[in-house]
């Protein structure tokens, strides 16, 4: 994939992400609604196991929630985006070298 590619692809991702993540369902997830569901929820309630930077899809400290989470939006695609361009320099190897080995 060449660098345009690349650069549209994540402009119409992070566009999605803006504009359509105010519209996601406010429903809980699966396991949230078996644990509502069998009763159990109450139990997990303030004894999170690892500090969320953005809990319940919310960009912290922004009073709008259709703007708040839009900004987590945006945060997550960016994060997920960087995170997997590391990983394909990592891993991908450029056509140009596919025949030649290590040594």
């Amino acid at each position: 994939m060449n660098r345009k590619n690349l650069i549209w692809g994540l402009l119409v991702a992070l566009a999605i992400a803006a504009f359509l993540s105010p519209f996601a369902s406010p429903s809980p997830d699966g396991l949230e609604r078996v644990a509502e569901d069998k009763g159990f929820l109450h139990l997990a309630e303030g004894k999170e196991l690892i500090h969320a930077l953005m809990p319940d899809y919310v960009f912290p400290g922004i009073a709008s929630e259709g703007l708040a989470t839009s900004l987590a939006g945006l945060v997550g695609t960016l994060l997920v985006f960087g995170a997997m361009y590391l990983v394909s320099l990592v891993f991908v190897r450029p056509k140009g070298n596919a025949g030649k080995g290590r040594s």
